[in-house]
């Protein structure tokens, strides 16, 4: 019976650890004692590591997962590979007739569907196996909105080209093959936007089979902001607009936050020149949420471009009831959660090769203005939405600095 298991769980693994002495009777019972054996192992057959499973036979395995090579002699083991990839062995997990051990998880240079067992003399036993290549798994683009002719980078794993293409081939909604690669590794495709292209997922084919987008290209479900149909008139700050200053805008209008802020948190801070209020119901918008996806399952994205050294202060995203409006009071009230993006703590300062597309997951908007940890706001408290750039509890340690945001195409999406 054929079957292909991507990944065997750390549980599973553990368990087929613990239970092999009681499988296994010729397992030393010191581990520490482990001596390897003379003469040639055998490999009898390959299964799945889960002692609830043994019946279940392995001809091949994908790259990562976890397999028992069942058999004799295999103390006499001292290298194991997969096609030209050496296999890590722990001799943990190695009895005279049970090796488990896991498949690299690096794409062989040559195939040859065999693995190789050899002894400390080097001499080599050979048993048909196959390492199956996952289809290309695509994760993210760089920007989700580029316009056609223009290069957008999708970036994932598993590119690989397409036999007799010499490259791994893109496809846009609705079903447009890109016509230009223009670069590509492993981990990442840069490409040329055919013309026509729309909103939707992306399908990369690569050498071993074909994948799809859970993200859309282009995405306009959920959108709450989009600063040309959608804006946040109404509310005490609607946002300063633009669309060529200080960069081209990627899909017509943006809103810019651009000033001087300091570092220190007590001082008085610069809300006219770094925030927005979008208030639902001082904007028009029909009562209730903005989104109807669960968020926890769901996640905020945006595009930005960070053309100034970004040094201190929390990007404060803070959902509010539809009903709230005339008020700051929110902004720091201690108890109103809300999402803290800091990018530029890492490396103390942070700015972006052109416009780039953010996610921040909506379970993660649980803090305060401090970067307290609060309750995620519950149902009819994702009405209305307002960015501040300001505190979040890492701003004492930035420095006083003169950043420019720009930020495109607000929308709550489902998770990918």
């Amino acid at each position: 019976m054929k079957k292909s298991y991507q990944f065997i769980t750390t549980l599973l693994l553990s368990v087929m650890a613990l239970s092999t002495l009681v499988l296994f009777p010729s397992c030393d019972d010191n581990p520490d004692a482990y001596v390897i054996t003379d003469g040639l192992p055998e490999v009898r057959y390959v299964r799945i590591p889960d002692v609830l499973s043994a019946d279940s036979l392995l001809v091949s395995a994908f790259m990562g997962s976890n397999i028992a090579i069942i058999g004799k002699n295999l103390t006499s083991v001292t290298e194991l590979w997969f096609n030209d990839q050496k296999a890590v062995l722990n001799t943990s997990l190695m009895t005279d007739k049970v090796i488990i051990v896991g498949v690299p998880s690096t794409i062989p240079g040559k195939v040859t569907n065999k693995m190789y067992l050899l002894n400390k003399d080097k001499d080599t036993v050979a048993f048909d196996f196959k390492v199956d290549v996952p289809a290309p798994l695509v994760s993210a683009m760089k920007c989700e909105y580029v316009a056609d002719g223009e290069v957008a980078v999708i970036r994932g794993n598993f590119f690989l080209p397409v036999a007799g293409a010499g490259y791994p081939e893109v496809v846009f909604t609705p079903n447009i093959k890109a016509t230009e690669i223009i670069a590509f590794t492993l981990n990442e495709i840069q490409v040329k936007v055919p013309a026509g292209a729309q909103a939707g997922p992306v399908t990369v084919l690569s050498r071993y089979g074909a994948n799809r987008s859970k993200f859309h290209f282009r995405d306009s479900r959920g959108m709450i902001l989009d600063w040309d149909n959608l804006n946040a008139s109404g509310g005490w700050r609607s946002g300063v607009t633009s669309n060529n200053d200080p960069v081209a805008g990627i899909d017509g209008n943006y809103v810019r936050f651009k000033g001087s802020m300091t570092a220190d948190p007590s001082a008085t801070w610069n809300e006219d020149a770094f925030s927005f209020n979008l208030w639902g119901s001082s904007n028009g918008r029909p009562q209730g949420d903005l989104f109807t996806t669960a968020p926890a399952e769901s996640v905020l994205k945006f595009e930005i471009n960070v053309p100034d050294a970004w040094k201190s202060g929390a990007l404060q995203m803070i959902f509010t009831p539809w009903g709230t409006a005339g008020t700051n009071g929110y902004l720091a009230d201690g108890t109103t959660p809300r999402g803290l993006w800091m990018p530029w703590k890492a490396s103390g300062s942070y700015t972006t090769d052109g416009w780039e597309t953010v996610t921040i997951p909506l379970k993660e908007f649980k803090y305060n203005h401090e970067g307290v940890g609060v309750e995620l706001a519950g149902a009819g408290n994702w009405g209305g939405l307002t960015f501040f750039l300001w505190h979040g509890g890492e701003q004492a340690k930035g420095e006083d600095c003169s950043p420019t945001l720009c930020i495109d195409n607000i929308r709550v999406v489902p998770a990918n």
